[in-house]
């Protein structure tokens, strides 16, 4: 493999937009790392049109980037079939006041995530049915105040981490536009900003279909803690990233307008000519400058999605993306992960209003280390008021622990590195200072 240029936040690869003085780093020596015999992602089905259309589950509300861009949220359908099948339901997690109790539960549950990733790996779940449960993506769409006729500048497509819903980026965007823009040789457009189908406002539409390993058997948040069980659910689903590849793509192809506009659109998207997603297939998204942001999760789903159909990407900003080597044959109780899942299982959902949890998230470490900005963008925008008044995660903790256990993606989109097409810019961002001070 020859050597890339590589500074941190240069791209790997030439382009007149990135700054070429990098540092230049030779290929390190070859070694073999265990295959995880990846194959191309499934394609989509057709399904039957839906015959009704859900509203948005939240109010419209006035972003952070307002002065500059306007906000409106969209729904389009997810890629049909699932590639995650569904299973019975395990039996409901008891909860209890004794401690010893709780752990011992809490352990149960990680292990039964775990446990079931494993047997997808090992293929045990192959024979059972596809998914055929209709589910839905939300997406925001910032559109540039003054923009005229079709636009020609950058469109951003943002990508989000697990646990975080699609407005976390809009600090940041705020700071971009605020300490660069006047500086800056284009003008950014439009941005879409992308919610996976079990992230906040897209978790509220599926809840229903999401099933009960992604939704809530063993769900803390739903319980009621005057009782000893947790509300009940029909199915089971494990989650799997390349399902989120397989939207995005969905989206790119059948649902992304050809060009910017300041039109307005549609709350639901209309589905694009078949012959027009053939068309981007082979020679992308023509009418715009296309830019893939992924945060961690979010980064391992673009680089799939753009190994899938490079055609429709330009360049590709990873932030933190999560794409890394195998080191285990398959999940396990010693699996690395295991104590991300085990904090997410047991993440409180609860809280008399945002204005308590606000101030309980603010006293713990991780949370203590955001910017202001971005904590009180995820207290509006990650929490809800249940019909039982309390406010609560969109996004249950049980979901989080469920994309935290997939690690095969990870893997997968890493031993496929090498087909990503050179043509596309990549950037790396990655933290310096990995623990908060």
């Amino acid at each position: 493999m020859s050597s890339r240029k590589l500074d941190g936040l240069s791209p790997l690869g030439p382009h007149e937009l990135f700054d070429q003085n990098a540092l230049t780093f030779p290929a390190p020596a070859h070694f073999d790392l265990p295959t995880c015999n990846p194959g191309p992602l499934a394609a989509f089905d057709t399904p039957a049109k839906a015959t009704t259309l859900p509203a948005l589950p939240s109010p419209p509300r006035t972003s952070l980037l307002d002065e500059w861009y306007t906000l409106s949220t969209h729904l389009v359908p997810a890629a049909y079939l699932r590639v995650t099948p569904y299973l019975p339901l395990p039996a409901p997690l008891k909860w209890t006041p004794n401690k010893d109790e709780f752990r011992a539960a809490v352990r149960k549950t990680v292990g039964d995530v775990l446990s079931t990733k494993e047997g997808q790996w090992k293929g045990d779940l192959d024979s059972l049915p596809p998914n055929d449960h209709p589910l839905w993506i939300c997406v925001n769409r910032y559109v540039r105040k003054g923009l005229k006729g079709k636009g020609n500048g950058t469109t951003l497509f943002l990508s989000h981490p697990n646990g975080f819903p699609k407005e976390t980026w809009e600090p940041g965007l705020q700071r971009l536009i605020t300490d660069y823009a006047g500086k800056a040789n284009y003008q950014i457009d439009e941005i879409w900003s992308w919610e996976a189908t079990n992230h906040g406002d897209a978790c509220l539409l599926n809840s229903a279909n999401l099933g009960g390993i992604c939704q809530c058997f063993f769900l803390f948040s739903l319980c009621d803690f005057s009782s000893s069980t947790v509300a009940d659910a029909d199915c089971a689903t494990p989650d799997d990233w390349r399902d989120n590849s397989r939207d995005i793509l969905h989206f790119l192809l059948h649902y992304l307008p050809p060009s910017a506009s300041s039109a307005a659109l549609p709350t639901h998207l209309p589905r694009l000519a078949d012959a027009e997603a053939d068309s981007r297939k082979s020679r992308g998204l023509v009418d715009r400058r296309f830019l893939a942001i992924g945060h961690s999760f979010g980064g391992a789903s673009i680089t799939r999605a753009a190994i899938e159909v490079p055609a429709l990407f330009e360049h590709l900003f990873l932030v933190e993306a999560m794409v890394r080597p195998m080191h285990h044959i398959a999940p396990g109780t010693c699996s690395p992960i295991q104590g991300l899942v085990t904090g997410a299982v047991q993440r409180r959902d609860g809280w008399a209003s945002q204005e308590e949890a606000h101030k309980m998230f603010a006293a713990t470490p991780f949370f203590a280390a955001w910017d202001p900005a971005a904590l009180a963008v995820y207290v509006d925008c990650a929490l809800y008021t249940a019909p039982d008044g309390q406010v609560r995660l969109k996004m249950p903790g049980i979901h989080e622990a469920l994309c935290f256990a997939e690690e095969r993606a990870t893997f997968e989109t890493f031993e496929l590195l090498p087909a990503l097409d050179a043509r596309i810019s990549l950037r790396w961002l990655v933290a310096g200072q990995l623990d908060p001070q």
